[in-house]
């Protein structure tokens, strides 16, 4: 469990420092704001659908490190998906880290997403993990109204 700390802080600091698809879309298909009003975090969603495909997806927005990290991780995760796998993908992600890995959960297949495991030892950083996520359900759904972790 030791090396997946040590993964998770390396993994949570460079998509903190650099992180990937922080970027607006002018031309983004569907968008969605959220807010942490627990700890500040504020984000911007845009998402490029064509069919039934996410074709980029985005984000904007100020937090700390492990809401910025999963964004940016959620991001490259979630392009060339269709609508049907970003569900499936965020009902596993959300399950991870508010249960921890449940015993038929395939930490392989997440890829980096499995560092967030640890995640659910903490209640207060569930918040900050999962609200990109929630933020892109909204878009993806075309729900109008911001996103609120509280």
């Amino acid at each position: 469990m030791s090396d997946l700390r040590d993964l998770y802080q390396e993994v949570v600091l460079d998509h903190n420092r650099r992180p990937r698809n922080f970027r607006s879309i002018e031309d983004a298909t569907r968008q969605a704001r959220g807010v942490n009003p627990l700890c500040g975090d504020k984000i911007k969603v845009f998402v490029v659908i064509e069919g039934d495909v996410i074709r980029d997806v985005a984000f904007e927005g100020d937090g700390c490190a492990i809401s910025k990290a999963s964004a940016s991780m959620m991001t490259e995760s979630l392009k060339g998906k269709t609508v049907a796998q970003a569900q499936i993908l965020f009902d596993v992600f959300h399950s991870l880290v508010t249960k921890g890995p449940a015993e038929d959960c395939d930490l392989d297949e997440l890829g980096k997403l499995a560092v967030f495991s640890g995640v659910s030892e903490y209640p207060a950083r569930v918040k900050c993990a999962t609200l990109a996520w929630h933020t892109v359900q909204a878009a993806l759904h075309g729900e109008d109204q911001p996103v609120s972790t509280e």
